[in-house]
């Protein structure tokens, strides 16, 4: 259980990807090289996983062309660590000027599953090359990491409440669409203090970890970093709260309405 609940919660920060075919990008990318946040992940009060995500210069990775060599983390903590270890490793390597993925690759050590996956972008030529094979795509396509960092970009300023959004993406065995609902602006505390934010609702899939009228929130600064604060997604039993601790190396200022 604990392994999907880090995946989804790190996923769900993708959030408006669907938005490039209706609005605008923004002229330069918000984040730079150095960028880095952390996050926990609580059940009920219990610290149950720590996240991380990080922006560096990946040089010339992508056929000579300059690059951001992002990565994303995430690991268990404290008892669930004991009874349940969590290692997943994320990396994804995208081009600084269009910011889509080239190569994408992740680790996951969950227990005792293991999985590795090697992802190729071809852009010009509509396909995904990954350890399972190849599949065709038409227009942008992303991993879960490069599209939270593509959506960072794009302007939001005409979003109304209610607007639904559809946002492909691949995953390991193929090419999934995840519907977005945007909710409106709200103000909202993590640990870091209180922010104004805009809020999504991801759909999500009730089955053994998600109950039938299970919510997935999400609140994102409504700043020109547009980070992710706060996430919240009700369980079968409790609850899983994702909360910002830390933000190193941010473009802009972080500026909470209160601390």
């Amino acid at each position: 259980m604990k392994r999907y609940i880090i995946t989804i919660i790190l996923f769900a920060s993708c959030y408006t990807l669907a938005l490039a075919q209706e609005l605008k990008a923004t002229s330069e990318p918000v984040f730079k090289p150095g960028e880095e946040l952390r996050y926990k992940l609580k059940y009920g009060i219990f610290t149950g996983a720590e996240a991380t995500l990080r922006v560096e210069d990946g040089g010339k990775k992508i056929d000579g062309h300059p690059s951001y060599h992002i990565s994303a983390s995430g690991k268990t903590a404290g008892t669930f660590d004991v009874f349940y270890k969590v290692r997943n490793q994320y990396d994804t390597y995208i081009d600084k000027n269009t910011l889509l993925p080239y190569y994408y690759t992740e680790n996951r050590r969950e227990g005792g599953y293991r999985h590795t996956d090697n992802v190729t972008f071809n852009h010009p030529e509509g396909k995904v090359t990954a350890d399972k094979g190849t599949f065709p795509f038409k227009g942008k396509i992303f991993d879960f990491v490069s599209a939270y960092y593509f959506a960072r970009n794009l302007d939001v300023s005409q979003l109304k409440v209610g607007d639904k959004l559809d946002m492909p993406y691949f995953l390991e065995d193929g090419i999934h669409t995840l519907t977005i609902t945007y909710m409106g602006k709200e103000q909202v505390k993590c640990a870091m203090g209180t922010f104004n934010c805009l809020k999504f609702n991801p759909t999500i899939i009730p089955g053994r970890i998600f109950k039938k009228d299970s919510k997935l929130y999400l609140w994102i600064t409504d700043d020109g970093n547009r980070i992710p604060v706060k996430a919240h997604v009700g369980l079968v039993v409790g609850s899983v709260t994702m909360d910002l601790t830390a933000a190193n190396g941010l473009k802009y200022p972080l500026n909470p309405v209160q601390k």
